[in-house]
């Protein structure tokens, strides 16, 4: 198979002049596999599409982008920490990265292959708000990424707004500290709830499959980096929240006082706070306690108690997020 390369086209037909394959490759009926769509799938990892289908643009080029960006990032936080860690930094990136193997199994084999499939769908079918107009690359690349970042804003909006949303999402908030690590801890459960989400979002809007990758790989990327606990200097972490959510900006929406956490709801971009008037930046780094008011005590959040959560732990969750008189103190008592 030719190298990978990235592809911002409005359509699969604009990507068949580039083919080695001619235009059959990028003519794709709904029913075909993945494994036929140039730049997208591979059989190099030996597996058949129907497992696995492979996604070059992700599997050759995100995840070790991805991954390059994680370890400088824990690097940064180590060297210039914005947060004071209050638990055991090894035991945490342990107890986050064995909670993370699902949902890494899930993105990969069913949050991105789906979304993908239902796009070339979409595209053929003339589905979508992007495949309405006739674009220029810039134009779509552009809407892409203002209205999947806006409907994630609405979608972490939920996921603390509706109850069984959150019984998944408070998994992520229970952890007692804030750094890159926390990014990868979710429940399983949200990425099954998130793969919903997105394939809906895509048909939507029209996104096109190969620009939805490029928007997951960035989308990921600014995960990582908001959560991340590394100290910009003031100036320089001012100026980019003009524009991005930051790790100042992100770590209050982590905080356990609910009027703080239910603030800063963006991903990649601030102006949807701004938009809503949830954007908060006046709470100082030191005066944030990290968590959820049900889970103060690290023994209380193993490996197996913490995927029970979603379950079992339900109603404690939902009652002590609302009525907790630690974090009822916290919020009465924080200086603004």
């Amino acid at each position: 198979m030719a190298s990978v390369r990235i592809l911002l086209l409005r359509d699969i037909d604009q990507a068949s002049a580039r083919s080695p394959l001619g235009t059959d490759a990028c003519a794709i009926s709904p029913a075909l596999s993945l494994a036929q769509l140039p730049m997208l799938t591979s059989r190099a990892l030996h597996l058949p599409s129907s497992i696995m289908p492979e996604i070059p643009l992700m599997d050759y080029i995100g995840n070790p982008l991805l991954t390059c960006l994680f370890l400088a990032l824990l690097w940064l936080q180590w060297r210039f920490p914005l947060r004071r860690q209050h638990f055991s930094v090894l035991h945490r990136l342990v107890r986050n990265f064995v909670l993370s193997i699902p949902g890494f199994a899930i993105v990969r084999l069913a949050m991105l292959p789906i979304p993908i499939a239902i796009a070339i769908w979409a595209r053929e079918q003339h589905v979508g708000l992007l495949n309405w107009f006739h674009l220029p690359t810039w134009a779509v690349v552009i809407a892409t990424f203002l209205l999947m970042d806006y409907a994630y804003w609405w979608w972490h909006w939920a996921m603390h707004m509706v109850p069984f949303f959150w019984r998944f999402h408070n998994v992520h908030h229970t952890d007692l500290d804030l750094d890159v690590s926390t990014a990868a801890r979710f429940h399983f459960g949200e990425m099954i709830l998130s793969t919903g989400f997105l394939s809906l979002a895509v048909v939507l809007f029209g996104i096109g499959p190969i620009m939805l990758v490029v928007f997951f790989i960035t989308f990921e990327a600014a995960t990582l980096f908001h959560h991340s606990n590394w100290r910009l200097p003031i100036q320089v972490e001012r100026i980019l929240n003009l524009i991005l959510v930051t790790p100042r900006m992100h770590g209050i929406h982590h905080s356990i006082v609910q009027r703080e956490t239910n603030s800063n709801w963006g991903t990649m971009f601030c102006w949807w706070d701004k938009l809503h008037r949830t954007l908060r930046r006046d709470v100082p780094q030191d005066a944030i306690t990290i968590g959820v008011a049900a889970y103060r005590e690290e023994n209380e959040l193993t490996l197996g108690q913490t995927l029970c959560v979603a379950v079992s732990c339900a109603a404690r969750v939902a009652i002590t997020k609302r009525r907790h008189p630690r974090a009822r103190a916290a919020t009465s008592g924080r200086a603004r």
